[in-house]
């Protein structure tokens, strides 16, 4: 994405720079006013609009294990929460973060192969919805590895769909992806 202000042209590399700055600049203001730096970071994502949020909460130098608790009511009131160390929120930025818009395209591929196989968008976006729910991985216990060998009879037809997947290499795809999420905020903290 580019915008176009008189001679300037400013990318979106540019937006998540100034975005993260002024974050960050924030993030000092309030503790200058606040005149204390007991605060708790916390990230989450935009499934929290339907109550499936994944945030990670890391405690700052003065909070307290009760802060955590309280944060962790709050945030757990709209999906999961874990708790992680600062230093670790850029890899979870890159991957929590970001990674939603991305099975919201594995879903609309999906959804645009049902239609051109003849199904109506409503049920081809249902079907597709319904099926890349994580729900087999976080509530069934089972690692994804051998929820899609269970889908995947012999010579049938996951297996054969998940040939050309690799094939396309999917996998490295979607790793390339969340890597480069993470190079705005690291090209911005060496400013």
């Amino acid at each position: 994405m580019k915008l176009y202000y008189g001679d300037y042209t400013i990318s979106s590399l540019d937006i998540c720079y100034i975005y993260t700055f002024l974050l960050k600049l924030l993030f000092c203001f309030i503790q200058e006013w606040a005149g204390h730096n007991r605060f708790t970071r916390v990230i989450s994502n935009t499934p929290a609009a339907v109550g499936e949020a994944a945030s990670v909460m890391s405690l700052g130098a003065a909070a307290t294990e009760e802060d955590g608790e309280l944060i962790a009511k709050l945030f757990g009131a709209i999906g999961k929460i874990w708790k992680a160390d600062e230093k670790l929120f850029d890899a979870i930025t890159r991957l929590s973060g970001s990674s939603p818009a991305y099975i919201y395209l594995v879903i609309e591929a999906l959804a645009d192969e049902g239609v051109a196989a003849v199904l109506p968008r409503e049920l081809a976006l249902g079907l597709a919805s319904q099926t890349v729910t994580a729900s087999m991985v976080s509530k069934g216990g089972k690692r994804p590895g051998p929820l899609k060998d269970d889908v995947a009879s012999p010579g049938g037809t996951t297996i054969a769909g998940i040939h050309e997947l690799e094939k396309g290499g999917f996998r490295g795809i979607l790793m390339n992806a969340v890597v480069a999420a993470a190079k705005p905020s690291q090209e911005f903290s060496k400013r």
